[in-house]
């Protein structure tokens, strides 16, 4: 596997976890967290969202062809269509419809519910690793997704003067408003290529 091809799913896993929604959701929290809570939450969720996206990684497929007779295609486009409306809510709102996932719920452990899932390991990404795992393999799609989830790491950590410095020069809206658009465009690409593998697959059976 090429070094670029890692880099460039590991951004793709990043524009899917969207650290601007977790930075925003530490950053406003009021009365203000302690740099040792945000390190607290930050690491704790993280490890998490890697635990339950490694589990999807490694036994999603199984599950979905095997127990429910789902096929790959089939959740790339159903995952598209979910990862598109979340980056058209994005681009025309201004916010991410996962940001607000926590609202009205009594949450026991933060770092979990809603950091962990679903605002790290949201069915976003979850859809986009089992694809990926069906493209180039479970240990490059976790090392790609422990790359990503490593970086949202060190932005989180950093949530405090990123979300201050942001909010001074107003760029909270227009920052999440580009995420939400790179997200959408990667939605489609997911299902426009969950299209593509169908027709094959239609066609070389009307051929037989």
């Amino acid at each position: 596997m090429h070094l670029g091809t890692i880099l460039a799913n590991t951004g793709y896993f990043l524009a899917l976890v969207n650290p601007a929604s977790k930075i925003l959701l530490l950053a406003s929290e009021q009365p203000p967290f302690t740099k040792k809570e945000i390190f607290s939450l930050s690491w704790r969720s993280s490890v998490a969202a890697l635990l339950i996206l490694s589990v999807f990684t490694s036994i999603g497929s199984f599950l979905l062809v095997t127990i429910f007779h789902v096929q790959i295609y089939s959740l790339s486009v159903a995952g598209g269509i979910i990862i598109f409306i979340v980056g058209l809510s994005a681009v025309q709102q201004g916010k991410f419809i996962s940001t607000d996932a926590s609202s009205g719920n009594q949450i026991a452990d933060l770092s979990i519910v809603p950091l962990a899932a679903p605002l790290i390991a949201g069915p976003g990404v979850i859809t986009a690793a089992i694809y990926a795992t069906s493209i180039y393999g479970k240990n490059v799609t976790i090392l790609c997704l422990t790359l990503a989830l490593g970086v949202n790491f060190i932005l989180m950590l950093l949530s405090l003067p990123i979300g201050k410095s942001m909010e001074k020069v107003h760029a909270t809206g227009p920052m999440i408003r580009i995420t939400g658009l790179i997200v959408t465009a990667v939605a489609v690409q997911m299902i426009f290529a969950g299209c593509g593998t169908w027709l094959k697959v239609t066609l070389s059976s009307i051929a037989q």
